[in-house]
């Protein structure tokens, strides 16, 4: 894609309305930022008992396919922005022909595929781990004695929280793992020993500038995000390169608004591979709503109306928890301990899994 910002739209004025595709987590801490600035939101999303839809100015509880509502939900909107990935791009194409919307689609397609997110960012000349593309069994034993026996099998498409991903193992049956993928179209990388992961949050406006947060350390337990804290643990050339590579993707995407990019920590200090980029706000940046001067929200609300980005100016050394499953049924506790900030997301289903609210606290450096 080009470098270039895309056409320049009016900010927006106060009052205007903000629409935003998806109505879980993120898209309820989307709406409650744009409330605090004045907007008004109107979320469309399928599920109609999304936790987005308590906390905003009108819902369409309607399928992504279904271009009548589309139409009236483009109609009633002044920009449309998404909260996830997952959102068709066919529908957010379709919205395009109609108002504004943000990031561009043409980047939802990219980062939707994760071979095409891969590619991406090889050609821009940034590391990841080695890969290959998988369409059946035959090619996923090619992949293997290219990439190596230690690899992870992920679908291109719909993956979140290790969703549609396995890892091969000496002894493990590839075939097999492929079938248990669904046989649909994957992508082989292989096995990385990092150290530990880390993500930078950025926020680029239609003018080009870019302001990014502190890097963020992050552990997963079960695939799923449980703890971010902030500053990570890293040299000073590696918090430089990290934001390098964010701004990097940024740029070249001409992307308005915040993105997410999870990196891996190698040993040894070898630097730096980027894992995926997520084109919206992101778990690892819920720190920022407590423990910032801005937040990953507020940041990617001003970006799609046009308004100046905020500087970022961290509080504090930081801890986020999530809330996951039955975890959320404790809250009470954290509500006891001094200094903690608690987010419940209003979900009425509790399941394994499930992120339900997190907690942010704060400690002086």
């Amino acid at each position: 894609m080009s470098g270039s910002s895309p056409a320049a739209v009016p900010a927006l004025q106060a009052g205007a309305t903000i629409g935003i595709l998806g109505g879980g987590q993120l898209g309820r801490m989307l709406a409650l930022a744009a409330a605090r600035l004045g907007f008004k939101c109107h979320v469309f999303s399928p599920s109609p008992d999304s936790p987005a839809f308590d906390v905003v100015h009108r819902v369409t509880a309607a399928d992504y396919t279904d271009t009548d509502a589309l139409d009236r939900f483009a109609a009633d909107v002044d920009v449309v922005t998404y909260e996830f990935e997952n959102v068709p791009a066919e529908t957010a194409t379709f919205l395009a022909a109609r108002v504004p919307v943000l990031p561009d689609p043409k980047i939802l397609a990219i980062t939707q595929d994760r071979l095409a997110e891969k590619n991406f960012v090889t050609r821009l000349g940034i590391a990841t781990a080695p890969f290959a593309a998988v369409a059946g069994p035959a090619e996923l034993a090619a992949a293997l004695e290219r990439v190596g026996p230690a690899a992870v099998l992920k679908t291109r498409r719909y993956g979140y929280d290790g969703k549609g991903q396995m890892t091969i193992k000496n002894g493990s049956d590839p075939a097999a793992v492929f079938r248990e993928l669904g046989g649909q179209p994957c992508i082989l990388e292989a096995f990385v020993p990092f150290e530990r992961e880390v993500s930078l949050i950025a926020v680029r406006a239609h003018d080009g500038a870019v302001e990014c947060f502190d890097v963020t350390e992050n552990e997963h337990r079960d695939h799923i995000l449980k703890v971010s804290r902030v500053p990570a643990r890293l040299s000073e050339a590696d918090r430089r390169e990290a934001r390098r590579i964010a701004e990097t993707i940024a740029q070249k995407f001409a992307y308005v608004g915040v993105l997410a990019v999870e990196m891996f920590v190698l040993p040894d200090g070898a630097g730096l591979l980027v894992n995926e980029i997520a084109p919206r706000v992101h778990n690892s940046g819920h720190w920022t709503i407590d423990g910032a001067s801005v937040s990953q929200f507020e940041q990617h609300i001003r970006a799609v109306a046009g308004w100046p980005l905020g500087k970022p100016i961290r509080h504090g050394r930081i801890e986020m928890t999530n809330l996951i499953g039955a975890e959320v049924e404790d809250y009470r506790r954290w509500l006891t301990v001094p200094g903690a900030a608690v987010h419940l997301y209003g979900k009425a289903a509790v399941r394994p899994g499930r992120k339900m609210g997190h907690v942010t606290q704060v400690f002086p450096e």
